[in-house]
């Protein structure tokens, strides 16, 4: 078992989702970015948004690998300065487009 941290842009929450069930029956823990709940709250306040960064690096510090979730192999600036992170960290790091092949994830 392997503690793992979901990265990437929120707008692939559906991938964080599918994928991180995946991994989750596979055997592994995993922590995901936390995304609006609701169509009345679909944004984050800067307040709230600074919180939750932080607290996303704070899971990354806890696992044993990162997934990013790179659709497209899209990785937006965020997302690099979270693999930097990890990787300065010596996680592992594992990318979507590499795991849907694994999974047969669509």
């Amino acid at each position: 078992m392997k503690v793992m941290t979901v990265c990437g842009s929120l707008k692939f929450k559906d991938e964080m989702m599918k994928i991180g069930m995946q991994l989750e029956l596979a055997g592994n823990a995993v922590l995901l970015p936390i995304f609006p709940v609701n169509e009345e709250t679909p944004t984050f306040t800067e307040e709230e948004l600074a919180i939750l960064g932080r607290m996303h690096i704070e899971k990354i510090k806890l696992s044993d690998a990162i997934v990013v979730i790179n659709v497209n192999n899209y990785i937006g600036n965020s997302t690099k300065y979270e693999i930097e992170f990890a990787q300065s960290l010596k996680k592992e790091i594992l990318y979507y487009t590499d795991l849907v092949k694994d999974f047969s994830i669509n």
